[in-house]
């Protein structure tokens, strides 16, 4: 975790934005004094305080679904700031991943793919009803692999067959699985970027 530049706490209670780190989308908003910030740069987990209870409180004490910090950075004012943080579960309490409902997740498909990832794990551990992402996780392994499998053949059928459209929507299916799979390995599709790479890498 890094931090720059300390709050000034002379002006009263600091606003703390948090922020996805990976998707960089907006997660909540609430209020540190000098022992929140100072806890959750000590303990790693956003940590903020309560007006209303007149204590501070750990962001997923009751839920589970707590914040990892990552970065913490203060503004050029001193009197606010920006938390990167990893969420683990959705962030509010509507069972939404933002407390600002659905954004824009940006043109990149590499945001898109980051932010399907954080779905995908949020619903393998949240179980929810009428999920289907839920439901193969209820099922386990052997279906999952199934579908894999099934959407894997699919996209050789379109592919020889010469249906583009149809392979991109095979393609889609598979590569959805397949991050199904991933995540029930305990990994993403991050780790086999990383692999790719140190193939590229490598003489």
């Amino acid at each position: 975790m890094t931090r720059e530049t300390r709050l000034d706490f002379s002006k009263g209670l600091a606003t703390a934005v948090v922020q996805d780190c990976e998707t960089l989308e907006v997660l909540m908003v609430g209020c540190m004094n000098e022992e929140a910030y100072e806890r959750s740069q000590a303990t790693g987990l956003v940590t903020f305080y309560s007006r209303s209870k007149g204590r501070l409180w750990v962001k997923g004490e009751s839920s589970g679904n707590y914040l990892s910090v990552v970065s913490m950075y203060a503004d050029c004012d001193r009197d606010a700031v920006l938390v990167k943080a990893r969420p683990r579960g959705a962030v509010c309490h509507t069972g939404s991943l933002s407390c600002f409902g659905d954004q824009p997740r940006g043109e990149g498909g590499e945001s898109f793919l980051r932010s399907l990832t954080r779905t995908i794990h949020i619903r393998a551990h949240a179980r929810e009803h009428g999920s289907y992402t839920a439901q193969l996780f209820e099922e386990g392994i052997d279906r999952i692999v199934q579908k894999v499998g099934e959407e894997a053949i699919e996209v050789v059928i379109e592919g020889k067959n010469g249906d583009t459209e149809r392979l991109l929507e095979e393609s889609a299916d598979l590569l959805f699985h397949l991050m199904v799979l991933l995540e029930w390995r305990g990994r993403s599709l991050d780790h086999v970027i990383e692999r790719m790479q140190e193939r590229v890498r490598s003489p």
